[in-house]
């Protein structure tokens, strides 16, 4: 689906995991990693496509979980500017993936929360919807999400947050990633009571599912691992 896309090994480190090409006939993983040019592009691309899913779902008054959904929350209850507010809620966790990532994990996820953040602001400006159904706006826009998230996930990045902690914990004790995401989540969309009617949680539930069953998928341990 994407170009160089990797498979990804544990190394004897419980939290050193090196990405690897595939398997051969021996069984034995031959190593590659990804070019400069290559992170910067599944940055890219991975950011732009949950940015476009976070404006569908800004656009039609739904939510999704995680530090996104935090930013979700206040935004609609406050008119705070979600872009700011989502990067500043990320900051505390730079500390968590630094310690338990490594430095390289978190620069990308820096570099991937500020771009989400800009693209976030930016992108409205240069597209509209005349029109947008609720429904596909959380199903196409939980798909772009997840996609967007994947990519990210696959070149050592996350968008900070409950991220940080679902890749921590799949590396530590093999959790599935988008299991994990799921109910911390759902836990937000609950919460999303206080300040969205019924029908816009109903269907950012649905947004949420769509959103973690494509990590869920794709994203398993032993099949694809984060970094």
């Amino acid at each position: 689906m994407f170009p160089s896309l990797t498979r990804l090994r544990r190394s004897p480190s419980p939290m050193a995991v090196k990405s690897v090409e595939g398997l051969g006939a021996s069984g034995a993983a031959s190593p590659a990693q990804h070019q400069l040019h290559e992170d910067a592009q599944a940055l890219l691309t991975g950011t732009l496509f949950v940015a476009l899913g976070v404006i569908m779902f800004r656009h039609t008054g739904l939510l999704t979980g995680g530090t996104a959904g935090l930013a979700f929350l206040l935004h609609y209850a406050t008119g705070w500017n979600f872009s700011l507010v989502f990067f500043l809620i990320n900051l505390p966790f730079y500390g968590l993936a630094f310690k338990r990532m490594g430095w390289v994990f978190t620069a990308k996820t820096f570099a991937a929360v500020a771009l989400l953040a800009l693209l976030a602001q930016w992108v409205p400006e240069w597209i509209t919807f005349g029109k947008l159904s609720t429904g596909f706006a959380a199903v196409a826009g939980g798909l772009l999400m997840g996609a967007g998230m994947l990519m990210l996930f696959r070149h050592r990045a996350s968008l900070g947050g409950f991220n940080v902690l679902v890749l921590y914990l799949q590396e530590r004790f093999g959790w599935r990633a988008g299991h994990v995401q799921m109910a911390f989540d759902c836990a937000i969309v609950l919460a999303a009571f206080a300040v969205v009617d019924w029908q816009q949680i109903i269907w950012s539930v649905v947004g949420a599912i769509v959103l973690n069953m494509t990590l869920a998928i794709n994203h398993r341990p032993g099949r694809y691992m984060a970094v």
